[in-house]
C-alpha cells in the first residue's frame, strides 16, 4: 500500500497557478532562455491536466498591454478563460483570490512572468494566509538573473519551495505502476523532457523489440530441441 506523506505534493490537494505567461512578459526575460520557459509551463499545464488538478490561469492587461495568454498554455486549456487584471499582484485582484479559494487546495504550485513581482508578491501575501507555496523556478523567470535569484531566495527565506516543472510532474506520477496517468505522463516528456524525454522514447521504441527478438528466440531454440 502507497504511503501518503504530507510534505510530498498529491494531485488531490494542490492546485497550479500560471501567472502572466504573455508575450510582452516574455519580452522582457533576461534570467534564461525564452523558448525553455515556454516548453516549461506547456508541459507544467499539460501536468495539471494529467492529474485532472485545479489549474488557474492569470493575465495582466492583456487586452492594454501584455497581450493574451501564450498559445501553447491557452491550447491546453481552450475552454477556460484567463482571470485578467490590473494588480501586479494578483493576490490583490478579488477574482483571482476568489479562484484560488473556491479550489479548496492548501498547496499551491505556483510559475509566472516576471519572478520578482508576478510570482514573488502573491506567494508572499499566500503565505502570510496560511497557504503552502511552491514555485516552479524553471517555469518562471525574470527581468534579470540576479532578479529572478533574489526573488527565489525572498520566497525561501518566507517558507515556499523550490521545485522544478519536471519534478512536479514525477511527483505527482509517485509509481510507473500508476498506470491511470502513465500513458499521458511518458508521452508529455517525451515532447517536453529534452534528453529524458528522448530516453523515454528510445526506449518505448526498442523494449518492444527486444522482448519479441527474445520470445523469437525462444520459439526458435524449442524447435531445435
Amino acid at each position: 500500500m502507497k504511503t501518503s506523506y504530507k510534505s510530498l505534493l498529491n494531485p488531490n490537494d494542490c492546485a497550479i497557478l500560471l501567472i502572466d505567461h504573455e508575450p510582452q512578459m516574455f519580452f522582457g526575460v533576461e534570467s534564461t532562455s525564452r523558448a525553455t520557459i515556454l516548453n516549461n509551463v506547456t508541459a507544467l499545464a499539460k501536468t495539471a491536466k494529467i492529474f485532472s488538478m485545479p489549474i488557474i490561469l492569470s493575465t495582466v492587461e492583456a487586452k492594454e498591454f501584455s497581450g493574451p495568454l501564450v498559445k501553447k498554455v491557452q491550447n491546453v486549456y481552450p475552454d477556460i478563460t484567463p482571470i485578467d487584471r490590473t494588480s501586479l499582484d494578483a493576490w490583490e485582484d478579488a477574482n483571482f483570490k476568489r479562484a484560488v479559494e473556491a479550489t479548496g487546495r492548501k498547496k499551491l504550485i505556483i510559475a509566472g512572468l516576471w519572478t520578482e513581482v508576478c510570482v514573488a508578491l502573491p506567494t508572499l501575501a499566500a503565505i502570510e494566509d496560511g497557504y503552502d507555496v511552491f514555485i516552479v523556478t524553471d517555469a518562471s523567470a525574470g527581468a534579470s538573473l540576479e532578479a529572478h535569484n533574489m526573488a527565489i531566495q525572498r520566497c525561501i527565506q518566507a517558507g515556499a519551495h523550490p521545485v522544478t516543472w519536471m519534478q512536479v510532474c514525477l511527483e505527482l506520477q509517485r509509481d510507473w505502476a500508476n498506470k491511470v496517468t502513465y500513458t499521458a505522463v511518458t508521452t508529455m516528456l517525451q515532447e517536453h523532457a529534452g534528453a529524458y524525454g528522448l530516453g523515454l522514447e528510445y526506449a518505448t521504441a526498442m523494449i518492444p523489440k527486444a522482448a519479441q527478438s527474445a520470445q523469437q528466440a525462444q520459439q526458435q531454440a524449442r524447435k531445435a530441441s
